[in-house]
């Protein structure tokens, strides 16, 4: 492209390992002219990152440029000196990274740490840099700035640590962002408000930016054009539109077609009819007799020197009484019975699932579970309690979740001998095969660690291991969150013919909204600690009654397809 801000011409990046050499990026093409939004699309370990890396010369020591050029406004980066690169970055490329909390330094006030961006930079002096600092706190739309300018990353929200490092990439007005996955693990509303400003400051300054995703939606509601990138190469490029809507090649149709949208079923998602998933479609009849789970006005509340921190970082509050994180809430769930609550980060979602797994004592209320109070019993003496196996719960981020000393059979293993009465090594072997079948966990990964294997293949690892026991309730806390399209069409279909097949219920705590409605028989919708419309899962979020639950159905992006 002719007068290019950045053009990229046969890049490859390699790096070095005990295997011998890795090729991450192989003879990458691409450019962006001024004052465009080109976004970068494509799954895990397609090489997105990689290749914005290398535009910044940020690669690790085992990484390296083996070939290709590199172009920034005249400035040949692949061969520039690191003098030459120190000034470049932030002063005229700037990233927003995945994981704002990495980003940040946590022992450093975010204000102190914006003055070092501007003073490194020579755009403040020591003298004035606090109050461009606050400035800056300002025009990413964060309340408070003089106050939040005091407060350390811990104390803040992840939408909020967002807009910190959106500030910190902005300080220098750079001529090109780059934003990698900066809206990953963020709610809807959070998210669109995260993209609006980035697309607004952007537009403001007159830079250019690159949008690193795997969501579909994004890339084509805040990008001009796309490019598609499979195992290290480029595979498609075109305008956003014409790629959505008319996908050339395979590896891309894959993408469109495993993207949730309306109109479509979790067995619309999966890219091959043969492929031995037959997802159940959600219920639609109402189930009479005892429910499984029965919630009555249930309520925690923290005192001041707990709430203080929690509010502030989740809900952006100051505390001078007692707070409710859950405000009175009531409902059912009945056997066989998938169960969506929704609502942004620090509405009360995650607290009602630890209360409800009685990993957390609540204030008032009650809790039944088939029938009995196990809300009235102490989260401490439930450890031990018969009905511990009945419920069991798959986390969000299956990494983190999981022990990186066992391998995926041991992980599997451990309910079965804690909770399920087994001693003996083959017994606990047959069980965990049995199960890693079922979840489509071949037997030859079984004896591998979690770094040997992918976020697919560890999801997996984390559902079989919460349906060894065969529980009866099984709580979801955002299990496909950081995981591909593709895969996550997978593993909720999956999700779907386990829930059928071992007749369990399930709570499915998210903010995608697309996949409760496809997954999902009934919906809550939380606000504040309390529920504000529940119904169908397809009438709550096809035909919204409350002012809050459109304001979310509004902010999901949308692929033009």
């Amino acid at each position: 492209m002719s007068g290019s801000l950045l053009q990229v011409e046969n890049l490859t990046v390699e790096f070095r390992t005990r295997n011998g050499i890795v090729r991450a990026v192989e003879r990458v093409d691409l450019s962006v002219g001024r004052g465009e939004t080109l976004a970068i699309v494509g799954e895990s370990g397609s090489g997105k990152s990689v290749t914005s890396y290398a535009v910044m010369r940020i690669l690790d020591s085992a990484g390296s440029i083996a070939q290709g050029s590199v172009m920034f406004s005249g400035i040949d980066v692949a061969n520039a000196d690191e003098d030459t690169m120190a000034t470049l970055r932030g002063r005229e490329i700037s990233m927003v990274f995945q994981n704002p909390r990495l980003a940040l330094n946590p022992i450093r006030k975010i204000g102190r740490q914006i003055e070092d961006v501007l003073i490194r930079h020579v755009q403040a002096t020591h003298n004035n840099a606090k109050q461009k600092a606050i400035e800056l706190l300002a025009k990413v739309r964060i309340a408070r700035p003089e106050e939040r300018y005091d407060a350390y990353p811990f104390e803040l929200s992840g939408g909020m640590c967002q807009r910190v490092v959106i500030a910190l990439a902005l300080a220098c007005k750079p001529r090109l962002l780059i934003a990698d996955e900066p809206t990953t693990g963020l709610d809807v509303r959070t998210q669109k408000a995260v993209m609006d400003l980035i697309v607004e400051l952007v537009a403001e300054q007159g830079m250019s930016m690159i949008l690193i995703t795997h969501d579909l939606g994004l890339a084509a509601a805040y990008c001009e054009r796309v490019i598609v990138m499979e195992k290290g190469r480029v595979v498609e490029a075109a305008s956003a539109a014409s790629v959505f809507k008319d996908p050339q090649e395979p590896y891309t149709k894959r993408l469109v077609r495993a993207t949730p949208r309306p109109g479509v079923s979790l067995r619309d998602l999966l890219p091959d009819p043969e492929i031995p998933y037959a997802a159940q479609t959600p219920r639609t009849e109402s189930v009479e007799g005892q429910p499984l789970l029965e919630v009555r006005d249930l309520v925690k509340s923290f005192a001041p020197a707990q709430s203080a921190s929690l509010l502030s970082r989740f809900m952006n509050k100051s505390v001078a009484e007692p707070a409710r994180s859950v405000d009175g809430i009531s409902f059912t769930l009945a056997k066989g019975e998938t169960l969506g609550l929704v609502g942004e980060s620090g509405c009360g979602k995650s607290t009602t699932s630890a209360m409800i797994m009685r990993l957390l004592d609540p204030t008032s209320g009650s809790i039944f579970f088939a029938g009995r109070d196990i809300g009235a019993i102490p989260a401490r003496s439930f450890a031990r309690d018969a009905d511990r196996a009945r419920l069991q719960l798959v986390f969000q981020d299956p990494t983190d979740s999981l022990n990186p000393r066992f391998t995926a059979a041991r992980a599997i293993a451990d309910p079965l001998y804690r909770l399920g009465g087994v001693t003996r090594a083959d017994e606990a072997r047959t069980a965990v095969e049995e199960i890693a079948k079922m979840v489509g966990l071949p037997h030859d990964l079984l004896d591998r660690f979690p770094h040997q294997l992918s976020g697919g293949q560890k999801a997996r690892v984390g559902i079989a291991r919460a349906m060894v026991l065969r529980p009866d309730l099984v709580v979801l806390d955002e299990p496909t969150a950081a995981l591909d399209v593709s895969v996550q069409a997978i593993v909720l279909n999956l999700l779907a013919d386990l829930r059928a097949e071992l007749g369990m219920s399930y709570l499915f705590v998210s903010h995608d909204l697309q996949v409760v409605r496809m997954l999902c028989d009934r919906a809550l919708v939380m606000r504040a600690g309390r529920i504000v419309e529940e119904g169908s899962a397809a009438a709550v979020l096809e035909d919204p009654q409350h002012a809050y639950t459109r304001e979310l159905v509004s902010a999901i992006p949308h692929p033009p397809l």
